[in-house]
Protein backbone atom coordinates (compact mmCIF):
# COMPACT_ATOMS: atom_id res chain seq x y z
CA UNK A 1 0.00 0.00 0.00
CA UNK A 2 1.52 3.64 -0.99
CA UNK A 3 0.93 6.18 1.38
CA UNK A 4 -1.66 7.69 -0.53
CA UNK A 5 -3.62 4.92 0.03
CA UNK A 6 -3.69 6.14 3.66
CA UNK A 7 -2.72 9.53 5.10
CA UNK A 8 -2.56 11.27 1.86
CA UNK A 9 -6.04 10.44 0.94
CA UNK A 10 -6.59 13.01 3.55
CA UNK A 11 -7.12 16.76 1.91
CA UNK A 12 -5.67 19.64 3.69
CA UNK A 13 -8.21 22.08 5.57
CA UNK A 14 -9.63 24.04 2.83
CA UNK A 15 -11.54 27.32 3.85
CA UNK A 16 -15.51 27.24 3.07
CA UNK A 17 -16.46 29.69 0.66
CA UNK A 18 -18.50 32.19 2.59
CA UNK A 19 -21.72 32.78 1.36
CA UNK A 20 -21.32 36.28 2.10
CA UNK A 21 -18.27 38.11 0.58
CA UNK A 22 -17.75 39.79 3.86
CA UNK A 23 -18.58 36.97 6.13
CA UNK A 24 -15.13 35.87 7.46
CA UNK A 25 -13.56 32.74 6.32
CA UNK A 26 -14.07 29.76 8.37
CA UNK A 27 -11.13 26.55 7.89
CA UNK A 28 -12.22 22.95 8.65
CA UNK A 29 -9.72 21.21 10.34
CA UNK A 30 -8.19 18.55 8.22
CA UNK A 31 -8.83 15.12 10.17
CA UNK A 32 -5.76 13.49 12.03
CA UNK A 33 -4.40 10.94 9.92
CA UNK A 34 -3.86 7.87 12.36
CA UNK A 35 -2.77 5.31 10.48
CA UNK A 36 0.44 7.10 9.89
CA UNK A 37 0.32 8.63 13.16
CA UNK A 38 -0.20 5.37 15.35
CA UNK A 39 3.03 3.66 13.66
CA UNK A 40 5.16 7.10 14.80
CA UNK A 41 3.53 7.00 18.56
CA UNK A 42 4.56 3.14 18.71
CA UNK A 43 8.26 4.17 17.35
CA UNK A 44 8.27 7.08 19.95
CA UNK A 45 7.55 5.14 22.79
CA UNK A 46 10.83 2.87 22.67
CA UNK A 47 13.09 5.77 23.27
CA UNK A 48 11.62 7.75 26.50
CA UNK A 49 10.79 4.12 28.04
CA UNK A 50 14.56 3.31 27.55
CA UNK A 51 16.02 6.34 28.32
CA UNK A 52 13.79 6.62 32.02
CA UNK A 53 13.48 3.14 33.04
CA UNK A 54 17.19 3.60 34.86
CA UNK A 55 15.67 7.09 36.69
CA UNK A 56 14.63 4.92 39.84
CA UNK A 57 17.61 2.65 40.07
CA UNK A 58 20.01 4.93 39.51
CA UNK A 59 20.63 5.98 42.97
CA UNK A 60 21.20 2.57 43.92
CA UNK A 61 22.90 1.33 40.67
CA UNK A 62 25.85 3.46 41.39
CA UNK A 63 26.00 3.09 45.37
CA UNK A 64 26.31 -0.66 44.13
CA UNK A 65 29.31 -0.01 41.94
CA UNK A 66 31.22 1.15 45.33
CA UNK A 67 33.10 4.08 43.49
CA UNK A 68 31.93 7.14 45.65
CA UNK A 69 33.82 7.61 48.79
CA UNK A 70 30.01 9.09 50.38
CA UNK A 71 26.75 8.94 49.49
CA UNK A 72 26.96 12.82 49.02
CA UNK A 73 29.33 11.91 45.64
CA UNK A 74 26.74 9.86 43.93
CA UNK A 75 25.40 13.07 42.49
CA UNK A 76 29.07 13.49 40.63
CA UNK A 77 28.75 9.85 39.18
CA UNK A 78 25.40 10.47 37.94
CA UNK A 79 26.04 13.47 36.39
CA UNK A 80 29.19 11.56 34.43
CA UNK A 81 26.04 9.08 32.67
CA UNK A 82 23.90 11.49 32.17
CA UNK A 83 27.07 13.72 30.32
CA UNK A 84 28.01 10.40 28.18
CA UNK A 85 24.84 9.67 26.92
CA UNK A 86 24.22 13.41 25.87
CA UNK A 87 27.60 13.65 24.10
CA UNK A 88 27.04 10.90 22.21
CA UNK A 89 23.46 12.59 21.26
CA UNK A 90 25.00 15.60 20.35
CA UNK A 91 27.81 14.34 17.95
CA UNK A 92 25.51 12.11 16.15
CA UNK A 93 22.11 14.02 16.34
CA UNK A 94 22.51 16.52 13.12
CA UNK A 95 24.14 13.68 11.02
CA UNK A 96 20.64 12.07 11.42
CA UNK A 97 18.40 14.87 10.90
CA UNK A 98 20.48 15.65 7.74
CA UNK A 99 20.41 11.93 6.70
CA UNK A 100 17.02 11.43 6.85
CA UNK A 101 16.38 14.70 4.76
CA UNK A 102 18.39 12.57 1.84
CA UNK A 103 17.20 9.11 2.01
CA UNK A 104 13.93 9.62 3.95
CA UNK A 105 12.59 9.51 7.90
CA UNK A 106 12.19 5.92 7.88
CA UNK A 107 15.16 3.94 7.33
CA UNK A 108 16.35 6.17 9.97
CA UNK A 109 13.73 5.94 12.37
CA UNK A 110 14.61 1.59 12.10
CA UNK A 111 17.94 2.31 12.34
CA UNK A 112 17.48 4.18 15.40
CA UNK A 113 14.94 1.81 17.15
CA UNK A 114 17.33 -1.47 15.84
CA UNK A 115 20.05 0.34 17.95
CA UNK A 116 17.92 1.55 21.34
CA UNK A 117 16.87 -1.93 21.40
CA UNK A 118 20.37 -3.91 21.41
CA UNK A 119 21.89 -1.33 24.03
CA UNK A 120 19.08 -1.71 26.36
CA UNK A 121 19.76 -4.98 26.59
CA UNK A 122 23.33 -4.43 27.64
CA UNK A 123 22.63 -1.86 30.13
CA UNK A 124 21.09 -4.98 31.91
CA UNK A 125 24.37 -6.50 32.02
CA UNK A 126 26.01 -3.81 33.38
CA UNK A 127 28.15 -4.61 36.61
CA UNK A 128 30.49 -1.90 36.75
CA UNK A 129 29.78 2.11 36.19
CA UNK A 130 32.73 2.40 33.27
CA UNK A 131 30.91 -0.04 31.24
CA UNK A 132 27.47 1.72 31.89
CA UNK A 133 29.01 4.80 30.53
CA UNK A 134 30.12 3.57 27.46
CA UNK A 135 26.55 1.85 26.81
CA UNK A 136 24.76 4.86 27.97
CA UNK A 137 26.78 6.68 25.42
CA UNK A 138 25.76 4.16 23.04
CA UNK A 139 22.37 4.76 23.48
CA UNK A 140 22.71 8.67 22.80
CA UNK A 141 24.10 7.72 19.10
CA UNK A 142 21.14 6.29 18.57
CA UNK A 143 18.32 8.66 20.13
CA UNK A 144 17.83 10.96 17.43
CA UNK A 145 14.64 9.75 16.17
CA UNK A 146 13.02 12.54 17.95
CA UNK A 147 13.71 15.50 15.39
CA UNK A 148 13.66 13.05 12.85
CA UNK A 149 9.86 12.00 13.83
CA UNK A 150 9.04 16.24 14.34
CA UNK A 151 9.64 16.32 10.67
CA UNK A 152 7.43 13.43 9.47
CA UNK A 153 4.92 15.05 11.70
CA UNK A 154 5.28 18.19 10.25
CA UNK A 155 5.11 16.65 6.52
CA UNK A 156 1.66 14.66 7.15
CA UNK A 157 0.05 18.06 8.83
CA UNK A 158 -1.20 21.11 8.35
CA UNK A 159 -2.28 24.51 9.85
CA UNK A 160 -5.78 23.11 11.02
CA UNK A 161 -4.15 20.36 12.83
CA UNK A 162 -0.46 20.62 13.06
CA UNK A 163 -1.02 21.73 17.01
CA UNK A 164 -2.59 18.73 18.04
CA UNK A 165 -0.32 16.39 15.38
CA UNK A 166 2.51 18.24 17.05
CA UNK A 167 1.62 17.95 20.71
CA UNK A 168 1.16 13.77 20.33
CA UNK A 169 4.95 13.60 20.10
CA UNK A 170 5.84 15.63 23.75
CA UNK A 171 2.45 13.83 25.01
CA UNK A 172 4.20 10.08 23.43
CA UNK A 173 7.41 10.96 25.40
CA UNK A 174 5.86 11.49 28.70
CA UNK A 175 3.84 8.50 28.60
CA UNK A 176 6.45 6.78 27.87
CA UNK A 177 8.77 8.16 30.09
CA UNK A 178 5.88 7.82 33.06
CA UNK A 179 5.84 3.98 31.81
CA UNK A 180 9.35 4.13 31.70
CA UNK A 181 10.16 5.46 35.70
CA UNK A 182 7.40 2.97 36.17
CA UNK A 183 8.61 -0.14 35.03
CA UNK A 184 12.17 0.61 36.85
CA UNK A 185 11.13 1.29 39.71
CA UNK A 186 9.03 -1.72 40.04
CA UNK A 187 10.56 -3.95 38.38
CA UNK A 188 14.33 -3.20 39.18
CA UNK A 189 15.89 -5.88 41.71
CA UNK A 190 13.41 -8.36 41.42
CA UNK A 191 14.86 -11.37 43.29
CA UNK A 192 14.05 -9.30 46.50
CA UNK A 193 11.36 -7.22 45.67
CA UNK A 194 9.33 -10.46 44.20
CA UNK A 195 11.23 -13.23 46.06
CA UNK A 196 8.21 -15.78 45.41
CA UNK A 197 8.90 -15.51 41.47
CA UNK A 198 12.10 -14.30 40.81
CA UNK A 199 14.14 -15.11 43.80
CA UNK A 200 15.34 -18.92 42.44
CA UNK A 201 16.75 -16.39 39.37
CA UNK A 202 20.17 -16.78 39.63
CA UNK A 203 20.12 -14.17 36.42
CA UNK A 204 18.32 -11.59 37.98
CA UNK A 205 20.26 -11.90 41.32
CA UNK A 206 23.59 -11.43 39.70
CA UNK A 207 22.38 -8.75 36.99
CA UNK A 208 19.34 -7.23 39.31
CA UNK A 209 18.49 -4.57 36.62
CA UNK A 210 18.54 -6.59 33.45
CA UNK A 211 14.40 -7.34 34.00
CA UNK A 212 13.57 -3.86 33.26
CA UNK A 213 16.16 -3.52 30.56
CA UNK A 214 14.38 -6.35 29.05
CA UNK A 215 11.14 -5.07 29.24
CA UNK A 216 12.41 -1.90 27.82
CA UNK A 217 13.74 -3.95 24.66
CA UNK A 218 10.24 -5.82 24.12
CA UNK A 219 8.77 -2.26 23.53
CA UNK A 220 11.63 -1.11 21.28
CA UNK A 221 10.98 -4.42 18.92
CA UNK A 222 7.13 -3.79 19.03
CA UNK A 223 8.13 -0.28 17.83
CA UNK A 224 10.45 -1.75 15.61
CA UNK A 225 7.72 -4.45 14.29
CA UNK A 226 5.35 -1.88 13.79
CA UNK A 227 7.19 1.04 11.82
CA UNK A 228 8.89 -2.19 9.40
CA UNK A 229 5.33 -3.23 8.66
CA UNK A 230 3.02 0.07 9.29
CA UNK A 231 4.80 3.42 8.68
CA UNK A 232 5.20 4.71 5.24
CA UNK A 233 7.71 7.26 4.00
CA UNK A 234 6.77 10.77 4.75
CA UNK A 235 9.50 12.55 2.51
CA UNK A 236 8.70 13.03 -1.55
CA UNK A 237 11.66 11.87 -3.18
CA UNK A 238 13.14 13.44 -6.15
CA UNK A 239 12.44 10.76 -9.62
CA UNK A 240 15.98 10.13 -10.54
CA UNK A 241 15.18 9.84 -14.03
CA UNK A 242 11.55 11.53 -15.22
CA UNK A 243 10.31 11.49 -18.53
CA UNK A 244 9.98 15.20 -20.62
CA UNK A 245 6.02 14.26 -20.18
CA UNK A 246 6.40 13.47 -16.22
CA UNK A 247 8.23 17.37 -16.01
CA UNK A 248 5.87 19.39 -17.48
CA UNK A 249 3.46 17.23 -15.78
CA UNK A 250 4.69 18.33 -12.80
CA UNK A 251 5.05 22.09 -13.54
CA UNK A 252 2.04 23.44 -12.54
CA UNK A 253 2.37 21.86 -8.89
CA UNK A 254 5.84 22.68 -8.82
CA UNK A 255 5.07 26.28 -9.70
CA UNK A 256 2.84 26.12 -5.96
CA UNK A 257 -0.32 26.23 -7.63
CA UNK A 258 -3.19 24.66 -5.56
CA UNK A 259 -6.64 23.00 -5.64
CA UNK A 260 -9.66 21.74 -3.10
CA UNK A 261 -8.25 17.97 -4.69
CA UNK A 262 -4.43 18.54 -3.40
CA UNK A 263 -3.76 15.53 -1.25
CA UNK A 264 -2.24 15.79 2.35
CA UNK A 265 0.98 15.28 0.72
CA UNK A 266 1.82 15.08 -3.19
CA UNK A 267 1.46 11.49 -4.65
CA UNK A 268 4.49 9.24 -3.82
CA UNK A 269 4.79 7.77 -6.98
CA UNK A 270 7.86 7.66 -9.85
CA UNK A 271 6.75 10.88 -11.18
CA UNK A 272 6.60 12.88 -7.60
CA UNK A 273 7.31 16.61 -7.80
CA UNK A 274 10.85 17.21 -6.90
CA UNK A 275 10.77 18.38 -3.00
CA UNK A 276 12.45 22.44 -2.49
CA UNK A 277 16.09 22.29 -2.09
CA UNK A 278 17.17 22.79 1.46
CA UNK A 279 17.58 26.81 2.39
CA UNK A 280 21.36 27.95 1.95
CA UNK A 281 22.74 28.29 5.78
CA UNK A 282 22.79 32.44 5.90
CA UNK A 283 19.10 32.23 5.44
CA UNK A 284 18.07 29.25 8.16
CA UNK A 285 20.60 31.67 10.53
CA UNK A 286 18.17 34.52 11.06
CA UNK A 287 18.55 36.62 13.75
CA UNK A 288 14.64 35.41 14.76
CA UNK A 289 15.66 31.95 14.70
CA UNK A 290 18.80 32.28 16.06
CA UNK A 291 17.17 34.78 19.18
CA UNK A 292 14.52 31.15 19.77
CA UNK A 293 17.48 28.75 19.68
CA UNK A 294 19.46 30.94 22.35
CA UNK A 295 15.96 30.78 24.47
CA UNK A 296 15.38 27.18 23.76
CA UNK A 297 18.98 26.75 24.87
CA UNK A 298 18.31 28.61 28.45
CA UNK A 299 15.34 27.09 28.99
CA UNK A 300 16.45 23.11 27.94
CA UNK A 301 19.34 24.08 30.51
CA UNK A 302 17.40 25.49 33.22
CA UNK A 303 14.52 22.51 33.06
CA UNK A 304 17.51 19.68 33.04
CA UNK A 305 19.25 21.19 36.27
CA UNK A 306 16.22 20.19 38.05
CA UNK A 307 14.87 16.93 35.94
CA UNK A 308 18.54 15.10 35.69
CA UNK A 309 18.66 16.21 39.40
CA UNK A 310 15.20 14.83 40.84
CA UNK A 311 15.95 11.23 40.89
CA UNK A 312 19.02 11.75 43.24
CA UNK A 313 17.37 14.52 45.16
CA UNK A 314 14.74 12.30 45.71
CA UNK A 315 16.61 9.37 46.54
CA UNK A 316 19.09 11.15 48.83
CA UNK A 317 18.99 11.27 52.78
CA UNK A 318 16.31 13.99 54.14
CA UNK A 319 19.03 14.92 56.48
CA UNK A 320 21.07 15.94 53.04
CA UNK A 321 18.42 18.04 51.96
CA UNK A 322 16.90 15.26 50.18
CA UNK A 323 13.51 12.98 50.09
CA UNK A 324 14.92 9.66 51.22
CA UNK A 325 12.65 7.59 48.53
CA UNK A 326 13.58 3.85 47.52
CA UNK A 327 13.30 3.09 43.98
CA UNK A 328 9.71 2.03 43.64
CA UNK A 329 8.22 5.28 45.21
CA UNK A 330 11.00 7.53 42.56
CA UNK A 331 9.38 5.42 39.95
CA UNK A 332 6.28 6.40 41.40
CA UNK A 333 6.29 10.08 41.75
CA UNK A 334 7.48 10.24 38.36
CA UNK A 335 4.81 7.67 36.77
CA UNK A 336 2.16 9.51 38.15
CA UNK A 337 2.45 12.68 36.12
CA UNK A 338 0.89 10.29 33.09
CA UNK A 339 -2.16 11.06 34.24
CA UNK A 340 -2.25 15.16 33.86
CA UNK A 341 0.28 14.81 30.65
CA UNK A 342 -2.69 12.81 28.65
CA UNK A 343 -5.31 15.34 30.11
CA UNK A 344 -3.22 18.36 29.28
CA UNK A 345 -1.88 17.03 25.97
CA UNK A 346 -5.34 15.81 24.51
CA UNK A 347 -7.50 18.43 26.07
CA UNK A 348 -6.13 21.76 27.17
CA UNK A 349 -3.14 22.48 25.01
CA UNK A 350 -4.66 21.97 21.68
CA UNK A 351 -7.53 24.11 22.85
CA UNK A 352 -5.18 26.92 23.87
CA UNK A 353 -3.10 27.09 20.93
CA UNK A 354 -5.69 27.12 18.67
CA UNK A 355 -7.49 30.17 20.78
CA UNK A 356 -4.35 32.21 21.98
CA UNK A 357 -1.52 31.13 19.80
CA UNK A 358 2.13 29.06 20.16
CA UNK A 359 3.64 32.03 22.53
CA UNK A 360 0.97 32.32 25.03
CA UNK A 361 1.20 28.28 25.53
CA UNK A 362 4.84 29.00 25.82
CA UNK A 363 4.93 31.56 28.56
CA UNK A 364 1.99 30.23 30.57
CA UNK A 365 4.06 26.86 30.43
CA UNK A 366 6.52 28.89 32.01
CA UNK A 367 4.39 30.19 34.37
CA UNK A 368 3.95 27.13 35.64
CA UNK A 369 7.91 26.01 36.60
CA UNK A 370 8.62 29.00 39.03
CA UNK A 371 6.25 27.80 41.83
CA UNK A 372 7.54 24.24 41.26
CA UNK A 373 11.15 24.91 41.31
CA UNK A 374 11.12 27.66 44.41
CA UNK A 375 9.32 24.98 46.49
CA UNK A 376 10.41 21.56 45.42
CA UNK A 377 13.02 21.77 47.98
CA UNK A 378 11.53 23.25 50.94
CA UNK A 379 9.81 19.29 51.21
CA UNK A 380 12.73 17.67 52.39
CA UNK A 381 11.58 19.29 55.70
CA UNK A 382 8.70 17.70 55.77
CA UNK A 383 11.12 14.08 55.07
CA UNK A 384 13.30 14.59 57.69
CA UNK A 385 10.35 15.53 59.85
CA UNK A 386 8.63 11.89 59.04
CA UNK A 387 11.98 9.89 59.08
CA UNK A 388 12.43 11.36 62.91
CA UNK A 389 9.15 10.29 63.96
CA UNK A 390 6.17 7.83 63.80
CA UNK A 391 4.55 10.19 61.03
CA UNK A 392 6.49 7.87 58.74
CA UNK A 393 4.13 5.07 58.76
CA UNK A 394 2.16 4.59 54.86
CA UNK A 395 -0.93 6.12 56.38
CA UNK A 396 -0.19 8.94 58.55
CA UNK A 397 -1.65 11.99 57.75
CA UNK A 398 1.86 13.69 57.83
CA UNK A 399 3.13 10.56 55.35
CA UNK A 400 -0.25 11.78 52.65
CA UNK A 401 0.41 15.32 53.14
CA UNK A 402 3.39 15.12 51.94
CA UNK A 403 3.05 13.22 49.00
CA UNK A 404 -0.04 15.37 48.08
CA UNK A 405 2.17 18.45 48.43
CA UNK A 406 4.49 16.53 46.23
CA UNK A 407 2.54 15.29 43.49
CA UNK A 408 1.20 18.90 43.40
CA UNK A 409 4.56 20.22 42.72
CA UNK A 410 5.24 17.34 40.18
CA UNK A 411 1.91 18.16 38.50
CA UNK A 412 3.58 21.82 38.09
CA UNK A 413 6.57 20.40 36.77
CA UNK A 414 4.80 18.30 34.00
CA UNK A 415 2.18 21.02 33.08
CA UNK A 416 5.48 23.57 32.65
CA UNK A 417 7.10 20.49 30.62
CA UNK A 418 4.18 20.06 28.35
CA UNK A 419 3.34 23.68 27.46
CA UNK A 420 7.02 24.84 27.40
CA UNK A 421 8.39 21.95 25.08
CA UNK A 422 5.33 21.85 22.82
CA UNK A 423 5.72 25.30 22.36
CA UNK A 424 8.95 25.58 21.41
CA UNK A 425 8.71 22.52 19.02
CA UNK A 426 6.30 23.81 17.33
CA UNK A 427 7.92 27.67 17.07
CA UNK A 428 10.82 26.05 15.88
CA UNK A 429 8.94 23.95 13.22
CA UNK A 430 6.71 26.99 12.33
CA UNK A 431 10.21 29.29 11.60
CA UNK A 432 11.18 26.61 8.50
CA UNK A 433 11.11 28.26 5.59
CA UNK A 434 10.55 25.48 3.46
CA UNK A 435 9.14 21.99 4.26
CA UNK A 436 12.65 20.88 2.90
CA UNK A 437 14.43 22.43 5.72
CA UNK A 438 12.78 20.70 8.52
CA UNK A 439 15.28 18.13 9.48
CA UNK A 440 17.73 20.84 9.58
CA UNK A 441 15.69 22.94 12.24
CA UNK A 442 14.54 19.97 13.95
CA UNK A 443 17.68 18.65 14.23
CA UNK A 444 19.58 22.41 15.20
CA UNK A 445 16.67 22.32 17.76
CA UNK A 446 17.84 18.85 19.43
CA UNK A 447 21.66 19.69 19.24
CA UNK A 448 21.17 22.61 21.12
CA UNK A 449 19.10 20.62 23.53
CA UNK A 450 21.29 17.83 23.82
CA UNK A 451 24.62 20.06 24.15
CA UNK A 452 22.61 21.96 27.29
CA UNK A 453 22.17 18.27 28.41
CA UNK A 454 25.48 17.59 28.48
CA UNK A 455 26.69 20.91 30.78
CA UNK A 456 23.35 20.56 32.54
CA UNK A 457 23.57 17.32 34.41
CA UNK A 458 27.46 18.05 35.09
CA UNK A 459 26.86 21.62 36.80
CA UNK A 460 23.66 20.82 38.79
CA UNK A 461 25.50 17.40 39.89
CA UNK A 462 28.94 19.38 40.88
CA UNK A 463 26.04 22.42 43.12
CA UNK A 464 24.71 20.00 44.81
CA UNK A 465 26.78 17.68 45.93
CA UNK A 466 29.00 21.05 47.07
CA UNK A 467 25.89 22.64 48.73
CA UNK A 468 24.90 19.60 50.67
CA UNK A 469 28.20 18.88 51.96
CA UNK A 470 28.54 22.56 53.30
CA UNK A 471 26.13 24.03 56.19
CA UNK A 472 25.81 26.99 53.69
CA UNK A 473 22.75 29.91 54.54
CA UNK A 474 19.77 30.23 52.63
CA UNK A 475 20.05 29.74 49.30
CA UNK A 476 23.44 28.36 48.53
CA UNK A 477 22.46 25.02 50.70
CA UNK A 478 20.25 22.36 49.70
CA UNK A 479 18.07 24.64 47.64
CA UNK A 480 21.09 26.34 45.19
CA UNK A 481 20.50 23.93 42.16
CA UNK A 482 16.57 24.97 42.38
CA UNK A 483 16.66 28.69 42.80
CA UNK A 484 19.29 28.95 39.77
CA UNK A 485 17.17 27.15 37.77
CA UNK A 486 14.22 29.02 38.72
CA UNK A 487 16.12 32.30 37.92
CA UNK A 488 17.20 31.22 34.44
CA UNK A 489 13.46 30.26 33.60
CA UNK A 490 12.27 34.14 35.14
CA UNK A 491 14.67 35.06 32.53
CA UNK A 492 13.47 33.02 29.60
CA UNK A 493 9.82 34.00 30.21
CA UNK A 494 10.73 37.69 30.41
CA UNK A 495 12.84 37.18 26.93
CA UNK A 496 10.01 35.05 25.51
CA UNK A 497 8.38 39.20 24.90
CA UNK A 498 10.82 39.68 22.09
CA UNK A 499 9.83 36.88 19.92
CA UNK A 500 6.95 37.96 17.30
CA UNK A 501 3.56 36.66 16.54
CA UNK A 502 4.22 35.60 12.95
CA UNK A 503 6.07 31.83 14.62
CA UNK A 504 2.04 31.49 15.67
CA UNK A 505 2.02 30.23 11.82
CA UNK A 506 3.76 27.70 9.77
CA UNK A 507 6.43 29.69 7.46
CA UNK A 508 6.28 26.95 4.65
CA UNK A 509 2.66 26.24 4.18
CA UNK A 510 2.55 31.09 4.52
CA UNK A 511 2.51 32.84 0.90
CA UNK A 512 5.81 34.28 -0.46
CA UNK A 513 5.92 37.85 -1.42
CA UNK A 514 6.05 38.29 -5.15
CA UNK A 515 8.61 40.95 -6.30
CA UNK A 516 6.77 43.44 -8.21
CA UNK A 517 8.84 43.28 -11.67
CA UNK A 518 6.96 46.61 -13.18
CA UNK A 519 8.32 50.28 -12.81
CA UNK A 520 6.31 51.82 -10.23
CA UNK A 521 4.11 55.13 -11.76
CA UNK A 522 5.68 57.28 -9.46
Amino acid sequence: MSLSDNTRDTVRGQPDEPADPEEPVVTKETPLPWKQIMPLVAMRLAEPINLTLILPFLYKMIEGFDIADSPKDISHYSSILYMSFSISQTLTIMHWGRLSDRIGRRPVLIAGLVGILAVSVLFGFTKSFAMAVVVRAATGVFAGNGAVMKSAMAEIADDTNRSRMMALLPLTWNVGSMVGSGIGGVFSNPAQQFPGIFGNFKLFIYFPYLLPCLMGSTVAAFGLAVGLFNFKETLILKPTHPTHEEAASEQPAAAGSSTEETPLLAQSTATSVAPAKPSSMRSLLTPLIIRVMVINAIMCFAYNLCDQLYPIFAATDPRDGGLGLDPRSIGLSLGIEGIVVVYLQLMVYPRLERKYGVLYCYRRGLLFAIPYLVCMPFLSIVAAHLQTSASSLPMSYEYIGMWVILMSLMTMRITSNVMAYTSINMMITNMAPSRADLGFMNGTQQLVMSVMRIFAPAISGILWSWSIKHSLPFPFNSHLVWMLSALLVSIVLWQSYSIPESVNKFAADQPKPIANTEESDD
